[in-house]
């Protein structure tokens, strides 16, 4: 019993994501810096984006050729919108969608995907990480596993991140738990 206590951090955590989860959340983690190229063509880096806006930012992976996780991300994403509107965050909160496959998701794809899902810029902005580099560090440090499936397309996780302004990571929820990532983003308004 001892030992399983210890090994489940005192029976709080089952996998090795829960317990990563759970550090994330006692210890907030910065995401790396890197280049973003946005849906609108303009560039900036992650942490100079964070900065200049200083709300909060719920952040997920993406590519838009995907019809599974991402299908999902986006419904969770277009609530959270609606949701952000309805409890008057819109200067607290945003979104971030950021793409793993910029060769694809060009800035033209991205600007289309936002219109497909009434995206309102000021609230839900498209990215991709053009340097493969830059993004591996990304994808590493938020959790996200991104494996090319041999037909042109990816298998990956999901996953919802809370990011501060500071760009630490400071909490990762499941798909669907949008009125919980709303609650931690007013908990984690600076």
């Amino acid at each position: 019993l001892a030992a399983f206590a210890a090994a489940t951090d005192g029976f709080q955590v089952a996998t090795s994501e829960s317990a990563r989860r759970l550090q994330v959340l006692r210890s907030p983690s910065p995401l790396p810096d890197a280049a973003l190229g946005f849906a609108d063509g303009r560039g900036t880096r992650l942490h100079a984006d964070l900065a200049a806006d200083g709300r909060i930012v719920v952040l997920d992976f993406i590519y838009t050729r995907c019809e599974t996780l991402c299908t999902v991300l986006g419904s969770d994403f277009q609530r959270l919108q609606r949701e952000i509107r309805a409890r008057g965050l819109e200067n607290r909160v945003r979104l971030l969608s950021l793409s793993f496959d910029p060769v694809h998701d060009t800035p033209p794809v991205l600007a289309e995907r936002a219109r497909l899902l009434r995206a309102d810029s000021a609230l839900w902005q498209f990215a991709s990480v053009p340097d493969a580099r830059e993004l591996q560090d990304l994808l590493r440090a938020a959790g996200i596993v991104v494996i090319a499936d041999g037909l042109g397309g990816y298998v990956h996780n999901a996953a919802l991140h809370v990011v501060a302004p500071d760009a630490r990571l400071v909490r990762i929820r499941d798909l669907g738990e949008v009125d919980q990532v709303l609650h931690d983003a007013a908990r984690a308004t600076p």
